[in-house]
């Protein structure tokens, strides 16, 4: 993958550069400046040529570094640009020296956010004109999240450390930390719609005689599919299109509001969540569902149902949203409950919830074909969380009680237990 790249010429004003000055530079400065003033004032000539050179010698170094006249192109390649948390990513850097002119020692520092470990520093030799150097660090994070890299940073300094002058190019890169997934089993989901198999419902096969749209005939296309009627019609040969099985879909709603979580952090309830999510998020698509992910704040969310192309791709999309997803201040489910579709699957990540929050999601239960939730346990008290689920069983849902930590593939297989359990198993497989 291609990452942006910039030339940075090494120009400035000498005001600048006279900035630049290190402490080593200052020192040489300063102890010049006063022992030519001591030489002047007690007559010593050897005192006086001493404290010159001192004084000459930073000033030169300014200068000679201000006067280079070379050019330097850096680039930045990051692999891969989509890691999981925990995971690392290895990011390439590249100087190329596309002057006539070979360059001094120099000093390259690419700007990371501190999450992703220390800032990396090198340090190159002398890279002769048309020459490249080419170097890499890791960034590894723990936390999910998108992370700007860049810009690169030149340092350039004079073979006496006198002087060190900064250039940054201008092109940053991103890294985005999803949630951690893990693979899920098969599961038959109570309530499921189909899309597979014998059960799959054809959009065309419903359709009357009438209601066909037809397309031209292209090489290679079954005669048997000829439509005469429309082919009398338009005056040239038409055939009618290819059936096409209706697409499972699901919502995955996450409850992201703060009063409902508690603590924070990589290992926290919500983490925990967040990290469900994307695993169920992942094992749907996989299985060819479109996809709907939504949170309670305003019913914001993104729907992969219509999206067409690599699956890959989709679930990228997914994961991106899931990456930066955030605690809400919402203080009731009420919003989700609006933006709920009334067919599919519905799956729910949710937090404590009190009696109003739990009657509201029961009645979200009649506009899903089948519905479950996973209901964390974290800050409500045991009793309480028992007395959530009760009331969301009595209204049809399949809820699996569970804690931060708790290996989310077991919880999986439970659901499937849970709605054999119940006799209310159907649909094809999730």
């Amino acid at each position: 993958m291609d990452t942006g790249s910039g030339d940075q010429e090494q120009r400035g004003s000498l005001r600048t550069s006279l900035s630049g000055l290190t402490t080593r530079g200052r020192s040489f400065l300063a102890a010049g400046l006063a022992a030519t003033a001591c030489a002047y004032v007690l007559g010593q000539g050897d005192l006086l040529r001493v404290g010159m050179m001192l004084a000459v010698l930073p000033l030169v170094c300014v200068v000679v570094l201000h006067r280079t006249r070379y050019r330097v192109a850096g680039s930045r390649l990051l692999q891969p640009t989509r890691v999981p948390a925990r995971s690392e990513a290895r990011v390439h850097l590249r100087v190329e020296n596309i002057s006539r002119l070979p360059t001094g020692l120099l000093m390259l520092q690419d700007r990371v956010p501190y999450v992703l470990g220390p800032r990396p520093r090198f340090v190159l030799d002398r890279v002769e004109a048309g020459g490249r150097r080419e170097v890499s660090y890791r960034v590894r994070s723990d936390l999910r999240g998108r992370y700007a890299l860049g810009p690169l940073q030149l340092r350039l300094t004079d073979p006496f450390g006198m002087v060190e002058l900064t250039r940054s190019f201008s092109a940053h890169d991103t890294l985005t930390v999803v949630p951690r997934t893990e693979p899920l089993p098969p599961v038959r989901l109570a309530g499921e719609a189909g899309g597979y198999g014998d059960s799959r419902q054809r959009s065309l096969a419903l359709a009357g005689d009438d209601d066909v749209i037809p397309r031209e005939y292209r090489h290679g296309d079954d005669l048997r599919r000829v439509h005469w009627r429309s082919t009398a019609r338009y005056g040239e040969l038409m055939v009618r299109r290819e059936e096409q099985p209706q697409q499972a879909r699901c919502t995955v709603l996450l409850d992201t509001r703060d009063e409902a979580w508690a603590g924070s952090g990589p290992d926290s309830p919500f983490e925990w969540a967040v990290s469900a999510a994307a695993s169920t998020v992942m094992h749907l698509i996989e299985r060819g569902y479109g996809v709907r992910l939504l949170t309670d704040f305003e019913g914001s969310g993104v729907d992969t149902g219509g999206l067409m192309g690599d699956s890959s791709e989709t679930a990228g999309l997914l994961l991106d949203s899931l990456a930066v997803v955030e605690h809400s201040a919402e203080p009731s489910l009420a919003r989700m409950g609006e933006s709920l579709r009334g067919d599919g699957l519905l799956i729910a990540f949710l937090g404590a919830m009190d009696e109003e929050d739990a009657a509201q999601t029961a009645r979200t239960r009649a506009r899903a074909g089948g519905a479950v939730a996973f209901l964390v346990r974290g800050r409500a008290t045991r009793a309480e969380d028992e007395a959530r689920a009760r009331a969301l069983r009595e209204s049809g849902w399949t809820v699996v009680l569970c804690d931060a930590g708790d290996p989310f593939a077991e919880l999986w297989r439970q659901t499937d237990r849970a709605a054999a359990g119940s006799g209310a198993a159907e649909g094809g497989n999730a």
